[in-house]
């Protein structure tokens, strides 16, 4: 089955003569059992039954079994959040005195987790520009064991040449770990280009409604899956199966949420564009961007994600993001509804004037995630707060 297909049929438990349509709800954290040897198997693996939520859960299963079809992987885990699946496989696969390799531009959170590790267990970081996969090479020791992406960066949308990265990571074999949150499994699937890793934040687009907080990881290889799902099961990382089950909802109608989003971002970058107080758009979609052609090549579309730089500055930026009335300035993203933010006061609070600029982000630099709402709204609202 194609992709969009596949993200409708999510498989359902077996019943006697008849089957649920959709997955049911095990709100459920303890599990009964006859035997006791297959009670201690449980314990000690994934995929020896049911026994306690925090290990396992029905209903969780159903939506990591239906993530690892989509991302093309082995196995997957669901966790409590985006940050939660990012702890889980940091802290899994590093050890004191490793050294990872990360592109510059990244979500906020993965930079602040990064330079926990280096202050607590002297986990060293190299960021790279992610311009040429030369860089990988060039910044590899003896001591680096990982390799961390974003396919779509946030938040300048940012677009490495996954398959040439990836192929650098494997040569030095490293670890490689892509966060696909930007572009879902629907727009690009990094183990098919070599990742080792694939992460979500489920709370944004496979999510998709604003009502549900969780993450994900996908795994090529099971060895790695068993370790990351040991270590994330200690840190209590799970998900509930409420969380679980609205995730499986949000997936079933990510087909065409996403082509609305991907249309209506293109409806907007094409407009910002030719404003006069606009100095620049970031959609991978569109022809100016640094890494259109980049974009092409290992993207099905282009994503609901835009980034634009307001000539005026953190004034005009902040004058924007008060002016606006259907659009909601809010950090999260991936929802139906238009959301905006202004990162370096925001979402990148964390980063000094140094690692904003290394990432791509200006004092007028607003993120914009597309709704899907009628285009003609969403620019009609744009229009009357950008300044003349």
């Amino acid at each position: 089955m194609r992709p969009s297909t596949r993200a409708v049929h999510v498989p359902v438990p077996t019943l006697p003569n008849s089957r649920s349509i959709s997955v049911p709800i095990y709100q459920a954290s303890n599990f009964a059992f006859d035997d006791p040897d297959a009670l201690a198997e449980a314990l000690e693996s994934p995929d020896s039954g049911f026994v306690y939520s925090r290990y396992a859960n029905p209903t969780v299963r159903a939506l990591e079994d239906h993530l690892a079809r989509l991302e093309g992987g082995v196995a997957a885990v669901f966790t409590a959040s985006g940050m939660g699946a990012i702890s889980a496989v940091l802290m899994s696969t590093l050890r004191s005195g490793d050294h990872v390799i990360a592109q510059s531009c990244l979500y906020g959170g993965t930079y602040a987790m990064l330079n926990d590790l280096a202050a607590r267990f002297g986990v060293d970081v190299t960021y790279i520009a992610g311009d040429d996969p030369a860089e990988v090479a060039a910044a590899v020791r003896p001591s680096t064991r990982m390799l961390y992406l974003e396919t779509i960066a946030n938040p300048v949308t940012k677009v490495v040449d996954l398959p040439a990265f990836l192929a650098a990571g494997r040569a030095a074999g490293l670890v490689t770990v892509v966060d696909n949150t930007f572009a879902t499994p629907l727009l690009c699937r990094p183990i098919e280009h070599g990742a080792d890793v694939v992460l979500h934040s489920a709370t944004k687009y496979l999510g998709g409604h604003s009502d549900v907080t969780g993450g994900a990881l996908v795994f090529a290889e099971d060895q790695r899956y068993r370790e990351v799902w040991h270590h994330a099961m200690e840190l209590g990382a799970a998900a509930d199966p409420f969380a679980a089950w609205l995730t499986i909802r949000g997936v079933q109608t990510l087909p065409l949420r996403m082509r609305q989003h991907c249309a209506n971002a293109a409806v907007l970058a094409e407009r910002l564009a030719a404003h006069p107080s606009v100095v620049s758009v970031r959609w991978p979609g569109h022809p100016g961007h640094p890494d259109h052609e980049v974009a092409r090549g290992h993207l099905s579309d282009f994503g609901g994600m835009l980034v634009f730089d307001l000539a005026g500055g953190r004034e005009a930026g902040y004058a924007f993001t008060k002016g606006v009335r259907l659009a909601k300035l809010a950090v999260s993203l991936g929802g139906v509804e238009t959301t905006l933010v202004h990162p370096a006061s925001s979402s990148h609070r964390q980063l000094d004037a140094d690692a904003l600029l290394a990432a791509g982000i200006g004092e007028g630099t607003v993120r914009v995630s597309v709704g899907i709402e009628d285009a003609e709204d969403v620019w009609e609202d744009f229009a009357q707060a950008l300044p003349l």
